[in-house]
């Protein structure tokens, strides 16, 4: 299946999994537009992707709709159509339950859980027109609950039951619909410097080869849900 050309919305596109999504998504001829809270970080990270015509940066909060609505409409007044989004932006913050304060709670909500409808929402009409697909980067988070992440595990069990019900709502539109849920990831999330201490983590690239993988698989099929962690975590 030829991607030439198509077009992708890849938010918290500047680093980590969504710039290595970018990455591999151009290098199949796609349309690419990132989008992020911090223009500089976004033009750095467009620089490096190779700042071709391919490459469109955008100033925006998922976590406010106006900001997603703007997004979506500058990407169709640019290429015209939308065919892929991922759902990638996302925050970490973690505390024992009883110290966890309200503002990084609703950083949490705003970003992981609201943030990924407001990118639906954005979007799902020129989804549906191209018959495209939108996927979720959750988090392992979603099926597993740890000590100090009752805040992060809401938003991430919230993001799975989001992604797998909105599924079901948009297949009729033949829409596709996926969650990718990936455990270790070796990226600057939650103040972490990769390094080579990251060797056994899962890397960014393995992430956009996934995203790859499901843009080629034959329309009739649909992973819906898709678990990812570290073969070896016995070797950090």
């Amino acid at each position: 299946m030829s991607l030439i050309n198509k077009v992708a919305y890849i938010t918290g596109g500047s680093k980590g999994i969504g710039y290595a999504i970018a990455e591999k998504l151009l290098k199949l001829g796609m349309r690419v537009a990132i989008s992020g809270r911090n223009i500089a970080s976004l033009e750095s990270s467009a620089n490096s992707l190779g700042k071709s015509d391919n490459v469109f940066c955008i100033t925006s909060d998922v976590g406010l709709l106006v900001d997603e609505q703007k997004a979506v409409q500058q990407i169709i007044d640019k290429w015209g159509q939308v065919d892929v989004v991922v759902a990638n932006a996302g925050v970490g913050y973690f505390a024992p339950v009883d110290e966890l304060t309200e503002e990084d709670w609703l950083k949490m909500i705003n970003t992981n859980l609201s943030g990924a409808f407001y990118t639906l929402k954005s979007s799902v009409d020129a989804l549906k027109k191209s018959k495209g697909y939108y996927i979720t980067i959750a988090s392992l988070a979603g099926a597993n609950f740890f000590e100090k992440g009752s805040g992060y595990n809401a938003t991430k069990f919230g993001l799975v039951g989001f992604t797998q019900a909105a599924m079901l709502d948009l297949r009729k539109y033949d829409i596709k619909v996926s969650t990718i849920m990936p455990g270790s990831v070796s990226t600057g999330f939650a103040n972490n410097t990769p390094s080579e201490k990251d060797a056994w983590k899962i890397q960014p690239e393995d992430i956009g080869e996934l995203v790859v993988d499901l843009l080629k698989m034959n329309p009739r099929t649909l992973p819906s849900k898709i678990e990812v962690r570290p073969k070896r975590p016995d070797l950090k």
